[in-house]
């Protein structure tokens, strides 16, 4: 339910025309939590009647309260009168993106589920247990917040038989989104097939021959591809001697030369290793094996010099007629930035990279390669889904080798060669992934495709192979959910039928990427209510930010900071830095003519195989530049045309009253807490000294000792470390920004050693410290750029150690493991309503995986960071529920206190 009230109260907010000081105020710490969106039509404060697009899930989910309305009624019976198409979304598994193929699962039941579709969700855990799950737990941040509860909370399944006999019953259809082991190796496939059940994508022995890397190499060349000289370590059988040969053949030092180690059968991004040589070469493969990820590991040549592409292939045939269309590729450009990165000669496009928003990697799309080399790729990239008996959709990897890059082959016959280069594919996702900002949404809405019309084109195409589903994909009413975002010339004019929203996020904060995904999210799902109109704008950063020179005048332009209004295609990239260089291509000429001849090229592709069935209406992505203004003249443009502006800019001047004392000047509506609140939550000391009255309550704050910058570098650093431990009474420290957001620059330091090490980084402008640097293991500590003005010390807080384990002497499933040593547990809690009388939500409790502070990756990075929400009976000190209910009461209730107070 406290989904539902956080969306309610966003959009009464939204839709009221009241000023903002009398509205809501929102605030969550989960994005994911707060968009478990309420269905149908919704009672909200200001008793507006406000029509979603009607939804339908298999599985109990909280909602506002439904409203009986005549109009409802008669669409309800509609519905009733066809039958809606079941789906049924399986993910989980048992590799490590797992976690990854929860956010695949929410975004596709976020985007079809509607009038034309019922969803059922089910997960596999890590021992191919079988539940069906309710859309509240596909809403978790990791599978991990819930696998230690499954067998209380969800239907269980004796067995995967019994679980595909549910199927037969209650599904027209399965989608698959498990990625790696048991989802494209063909295992969850052939269960669905031994039961005669439909399914979206490639059958069972296509994909066991494609996802295995060493078996798709050799029948990429056997049908004629160039391929990666590589060498096969199964087992323990790795033979030095003939690894040695190999070494030689391929023209590698045995003692240095540079290869790449990889398990055969995961994921493209899961247990890669750069080696040298042939005995690391062995030793990185046993690794992989020990480590439990493949017993087939495959050592390759290190495609030095090359570029690497990635690209989306659809099929639009007929029944069993394959008719695949290969979308605008993507070229993959990792980044070097600070002298950390400089060292990274070993770099690869690794899970990090891929699931973590940082500028360690930018995407191009399309690639930066001439136009024949790209039409090149997509040819055979077709072609290659095509041989292998590839079905619905796939993901295609690969590199395009300049002439410059030697790479011996066996026959120079091979399909990939070109005049400019050699293109090469090395890996074939049968199942992509299908987070909001994917590689599948990114390249589909280049050409038109919003989230919900990819995704529903890809099940109708599926529905095609399967007769008894004919009469879904023939005579459907498919209409995707309208893309109101699409046209940005008619964001900006006033229209009496619907509400303005402008949504803005990025800034030039350590948050921006994180604030990216924020507002990415708020948009994509407040774009289904059909009485708003939704346009998302990025707050650039500054230039002093971007060439990281701390200027002394940040503050006195702040009307002339540039704001970008993005078509819908722009908004779907992993950093603000991508958006801003997209921006940049889209207005510039030649960039943009190349984009629109190859992008016209694709669409009229699709078109020759989409037209050709009805149930599809056309695009609904239209194809516009960006528009670029400052500051000032976008606040007067959203008076002008009486917008909304939800403010999803984390940190700087989103948070620290700026931008509402600008808004609140020009008496523009926006979400969140006053300008003087905002100033006051934005320092942390200020916070402390607001909330010091509240002991009696049960909320304490701790001391702090704040210092310059420049002072920290200037002090010796032995008195420093005595003079902080004994002003602060405590024998290890934790340093933070004073004005930045709680993901950065937050360190414990241990030693006077330790902090040495910190202040140095500071000094040196160091983008992260790496990993263990002090002298307590931690992971990479991702640092403010430009460094922060003022840094606070704190007494470092020990938390009780949680552990979510999936090992146990006696069972197999997950266990929570927690000694109840400390009386400390850290928690988060996210708190919604008007000023005066706010509401808190459940209490979560984070957990640490790595280390003692919470990283930047188990916050932000795709699939990673338990969460337990509410907090486990087992963590509270006795287990009995009115004490579990009053504990929870006992969070709640101060922190409510708290946000009235500060707001």
């Amino acid at each position: 339910m406290a989904s539902s009230i956080a969306y309610a109260s966003n959009l009464a907010l939204l839709r009221g025309k009241n000023h903002h000081n009398d509205d809501a105020a929102v605030s969550a710490s989960s994005p994911n939590a707060l968009f478990a969106a309420p269905r149908n039509f919704v009672r909200l404060s200001n008793n507006h009647r406000i029509r979603r697009c009607s939804r339908s899930v298999g599985v109990p989910r909280a909602a506002a309260e439904v409203v009986n309305d005549p109009i409802a009624e008669k669409e309800e019976q509609a519905v009733k009168k066809r039958r809606v198409l079941r789906v049924g979304i399986v993910c989980g598994g048992p590799s490590a993106e797992r976690g990854i193929s929860l956010n695949s699962a929410r975004s596709v039941l976020d985007n079809i589920q509607g009038e034309d579709f019922r969803v059922s969700c089910y997960y596999i855990d890590y021992n191919l247990n079988a539940y069906a799950i309710s859309s509240a737990q596909v809403y978790s941040n990791t599978p991990a917040d819930f696998d230690f509860k499954l067998e209380s909370l969800a239907q269980g399944f004796q067995s995967l038989s019994e679980f595909a006999e549910h199927l037969t019953t209650s599904v027209d259809i399965v989608f698959p989104v498990i990625h790696g082991r048991y989802g494209e190796d063909g295992g969850i496939q052939e269960l669905l097939e031994e039961y005669n059940i439909p399914f979206v994508g490639t059958g069972s022995n296509e994909c066991r021959q494609a996802f295995d890397k060493y078996d798709a190499s050799l029948e990429l060349s056997k049908q004629g591809f160039i391929t990666v000289p590589n060498f096969l370590v199964q087992g323990n059988e790795g033979n030095e001697s003939e690894l040695s040969k190999w070494f030689s053949r391929n023209q590698l030092d045995p003692y240095s030369g540079k290869v790449v180690v990889k398990p055969a059968r995961a994921g493209s991004s899961i247990g890669v290793k750069v080696a040298y040589g042939v005995l690391d070469s062995l030793t990185k493969a046993d690794e992989i094996i020990s480590e439990g990820i493949d017993d087939k590991v495959l050592i390759e040549i290190f495609l030095e010099g090359g570029s690497e592409f990635t690209a989306i292939v659809l099929d639009v045939g007929s029944g069993l007629d394959c008719h695949p269309v290969v979308l605008l590729p993507t070229e993959v450009e990792l980044q070097f930035h600070g002298s950390v990165d400089i060292t990274e000669k070993d770099a690869i496009f690794n899970y990090r990279r891929k699931y973590l928003p940082t500028q360690q990697v930018a995407y191009h799309t399309p690639p930066r390669f001439p136009i024949d080399v790209i039409e090149t790729i997509r040819e055979g990239a077709s072609l290659l889904f095509q041989r292998l008996g590839l079905r619905d959709f796939a993901r295609i990897d690969g590199w395009f080798l300049p002439n410059s890059v030697h790479m011996s082959s066996s026959s120079e016959s091979k399909f990939g060669r070109t005049e400019l280069g050699n293109i090469i594919f090395t890996d074939i996702n049968l199942i992509s992934g299908m987070e909001q900002t994917s590689f599948l949404f990114q390249q589909s809405s280049k050409v038109g495709f919003s989230h919900s019309n990819i995704l529903q084109t890809i099940i109708y195409r599926a529905c095609l192979r399967f007769p008894n589903l004919a009469s879904f994909s023939s005579g459907s009413s498919h209409l995707p959910r309208r893309s109101k975002s699409a046209q940005i010339s008619k964001a900006f004019s006033i229209n009496e039928s619907t509400r303005k929203v402008f949504v803005i996020f990025g800034g030039d904060t350590s948050e921006r990427q994180v604030s990216l995904m924020s507002g990415t999210n708020v948009w994509l799902n407040l774009q289904a209510f059909d009485d708003l109109e939704v346009t998302p704008c990025l707050l650039a950063p500054t230039s002093e930010f971007v060439s990281g020179v701390d200027s002394n005048n940040k503050e006195s332009d702040v009307s002339s900071r540039t704001v970008w209004s993005l078509p819908y295609s722009l908004v779907l990239r992993h950093t603000t830095e991508e958006v801003i260089a997209a921006c940049m291509e889209a207005i510039e000429p030649a960039r943009a003519a190349v984009t629109s001849q190859l992008r016209n090229k694709v669409i009229d592709n699709l078109m020759e195989g989409l037209t050709k069935h009805n149930w599809f209406t056309g695009f609904d992505i239209a194809d516009e530049p960006p528009r670029r203004f400052s500051l000032d003249q976008w606040i007067k443009l959203a008076k002008e045309v009486q917008a909304t502006v939800f403010i999803a800019v984390h940190g700087g001047i989103g948070e620290d009253g700026t931008l509402q004392s600008l808004l609140e000047a020009e008496r523009v509506p926006y979400t969140g807490p006053g300008v003087i609140s905002s100033k006051t939550c934005m320092d942390k000391v200020a916070t402390s000294l607001a909330l010091n009255h509240l002991a009696t309550l049960g909320v304490h704050t701790i001391n702090k000792d704040v210092w310059r910058k420049e002072d920290l570098i200037k002090m010796p650093i032995l008195g420093m470390w005595h003079d902080l431990t004994s002003k602060l009474q405590c024998e290890t420290l934790c340093i933070k920004p004073a004005r930045d957001g709680c993901s950065t620059g937050v360190a414990r330091l241990c030693c006077a050693k330790d902090l040495e090490v910190y202040v140095k980084a500071l000094d040196d402008c160091l983008l992260r410290i790496p990993s263990n640097s002090l002298s307590k293991a931690h992971g990479m500590i991702e640092m403010p750029n430009p460094p922060p003005d003022q840094l606070i010390f704190e007494p470092f807080i020990e938390t009780d150690e949680i552990i979510v384990s999936s090992k146990s002497m006696n069972e197999n499933g997950h266990h929570l493991m927690w000694k109840g040593h400390s009386r400390w547990v850290e928690i988060t809690v996210g708190v919604i309503g008007k000023r005066g009388s706010m509401h808190s939500l459940s209490p979560s409790i984070t957990v640490k995986e790595t280390g003692d502070i919470l990283s930047l990756e188990e916050k932000f990075q795709g699939g990673t960071g338990i969460n337990l929400t509410p907090p486990p009976l087992s963590i509270i000190r006795f287990v009995k529920k009115p004490i579990h209910k009053a504990f929870i009461c006992s969070v709640r209730k101060p922190w409510k206190d708290v946000k009235n107070i500060l707001n």
